[in-house]
């Protein structure tokens, strides 16, 4: 009998690792990796060449305009606040485009979020997600004066992808559009 219910409790702690090691696996995975590409629908429907249509936007105040697509809940949004604050910075310097918040919550809510990350921003706005045609965060949106989409970055970026947003950003290069 004692051997007994030494096996079931070594079973049983066996058992409490087993659940223990996949729970972590399982909440590391989701909350610390990012995904490979970005979702299809996103991919097909946003694309350079593109016209955005967004209500409370009017892309003829500058020549280029960036839009970022971010959501307070969003923890990818969070971990991308350091580069936002370099791209905020560097656009206060040479005035090359307009950045602009889309959020699908309240103005007054995001623009408080964006203060808590001491990221300034030129314009706040609410945006559907239809509106701006992605389907995730974050996502930034380069257009040029029409709302012609130029180009756009999908979810955390890597350093290297990170910079190569910001040349982008910051270039005067026009894109090839097929």
């Amino acid at each position: 009998m004692e051997k007994l219910r030494k096996l079931v409790e070594i079973g049983s702690n066996i058992a409490v690792i087993l659940v223990a090691v996949l729970l972590g696996y399982t909440l590391v995975n989701r909350y610390y990796s990012q995904p490979a590409q970005p979702p299809t629908a996103a991919e097909s429907a946003l694309k350079p060449g593109i016209r955005l249509q967004i209500k409370d936007v009017d892309f003829s105040k500058s020549e280029r305009n960036l839009i970022l697509v971010l959501s307070p809940s969003c923890h990818f949004c969070a971990e991308s606040m350091p580069f936002y604050r370099r791209l905020a910075a560097l656009n206060a310097d040479n005035r090359k485009l307009r950045m602009i918040g889309a959020f699908t919550q309240d103005v007054d809510r995001s623009s408080k979020y964006l203060e808590e990350h001491n990221v300034a921003l030129d314009e706040v706005i609410q945006a559907d997600t239809s509106e701006t045609m992605i389907r995730g965060t974050p996502t930034l949106i380069l257009t040029d004066k029409d709302g012609v989409v130029l180009d756009s970055w999908y979810g955390k970026l890597k350093p290297d992808r990170e910079n190569e947003a910001m040349d982008r950003v910051f270039s005067d290069v026009q894109p090839v559009i097929n």
